[in-house]
């Protein structure tokens, strides 16, 4: 026997309802980074070198010698007035388009595969399927000493006028931009500074030491060290007694190291006053004064290294991609959020909420 018409509707309608709550219950993959509008750019990192900024270090190797290439070609036009291109050529701007089109064309280069494709070489202590904070912090600080060795082998082409492998500190050309040098003998770029970053005292720096020179920030030479410490000094020394005392420490350091004093990061007392305590706890000797060997700490707040840059970038990746808040990344959570480590690339001309400029 034939349902009725209302039976069949009600029917009808209950079946409808449990197919949407189906669906909608079915997990689905994040889109919140994949808008066609967004698209991959690539920076010029020798435009913020002139400017002394720092730029953060490219988490993938492809974009970076993409990058790379660029740069070097800009480089070789500023320091050997080579021409922008010669005839059948195509113009820089050309080839710039060209590799930007590349990394943007989905059949080309595709995120997703990207990801798949790096994991493996960043999950590797240990390889269990999982990349941790640490992990990244290694991927990072490896593609940053990499980049960083490319540009100073680069410089040590440009200075060393005897082709011997090694600079000698009458060979050295200091950049045009700095204004640190005072008569060539001390500061930045001066003759002290290059005899800081003489490991072996021969008057000449090979391409470790060179590199040593040109980033001393990376404190692997206890000279370099010591150096640094003797500038910070020298720096914020208004009395010139070779110390910093506690109107000297304030006015001159400690906006920029206040979160060295984890003790008062959060406290409600004046500035003047967690001043005093970080002051305090740098005073080793209780003497009222800070020596060079008691500014060492300040080092990596107030010249950054390759590490300190590292451990941002992977910190903020974490923060992004780590879902689950279980302190690893697994290959999915980077695939849902495969945009957070192409951040620095990345441009959206549209949706701003998640863009970060943090490491541009």
């Amino acid at each position: 026997m034939a349902k009725s018409s209302p039976t069949v509707l009600f029917l009808s309608l209950t079946f409808a309802v449990l197919l949407f709550l189906l669906l909608t219950s079915l997990p689905r993959k994040d889109t919140t980074f994949h808008h066609r509008h967004r698209r991959l750019n690539l920076r010029s990192h020798l435009a913020n070198s002139r400017s002394g900024n720092h730029t953060s270090v490219i988490f993938d190797p492809l974009i970076a010698d993409f990058e790379q290439r660029f740069e070097d070609r800009q480089w070789e036009q500023d320091h050997f007035h080579f021409e922008d291109s010669t005839p059948g050529d195509l113009t820089e701007w050309e080839e710039y388009m060209k590799a930007e089109n590349y990394i943007n064309d989905e059949e080309s280069y595709n995120i997703t595969d990207r990801i798949l494709q790096l994991f493996p070489l960043i999950d590797v202590s240990p390889s269990d399927g999982r990349v941790s904070a640490q992990e990244l912090v290694t991927w990072h600080l490896n593609q940053g000493m990499k980049q960083m060795l490319h540009r100073t082998e680069r410089e040590m082409q440009f200075h060393d006028k005897n082709k011997d492998g090694l600079i000698s500190f009458s060979e050295y050309e200091p950049p045009s931009w700095t204004s640190a040098l005072q008569n060539g003998k001390t500061g930045f770029w001066g003759e002290e500074h290059f005899n800081a970053s003489d490991i072996d005292g021969d008057g000449l720096l090979n391409l470790t030491e060179f590199n040593e020179f040109l980033h001393p920030s990376e404190e692997s030479n206890p000279k370099t060290t010591q150096w640094l410490c003797k500038e910070i000094i020298r720096e914020r020394d208004t009395d010139k007694d070779g110390k910093l005392d506690f109107k000297e420490f304030m006015t001159g350091m400690y906006e920029n190291i206040k979160d060295l004093d984890q003790d008062h990061a959060t406290s409600h007392d004046s500035s003047e006053s967690r001043s005093k305590h970080l002051f305090m706890q740098l005073d080793l000797n209780h003497d009222g004064y800070l020596s060079e060997d008691e500014v060492i700490p300040t080092i990596s707040k107030l010249h950054p290294s390759e590490v300190h840059y590292a451990k941002d970038q992977a910190k903020y990746i974490m923060s992004v991609a780590d879902v689950d808040k279980d302190g690893f990344l697994s290959l999915n959570e980077m695939i849902q959020n495969e945009y957070a480590f192409y951040g620095t690339v990345f441009q959206d001309d549209e949706d701003f909420d998640y863009y970060h400029d943090e490491f541009r």
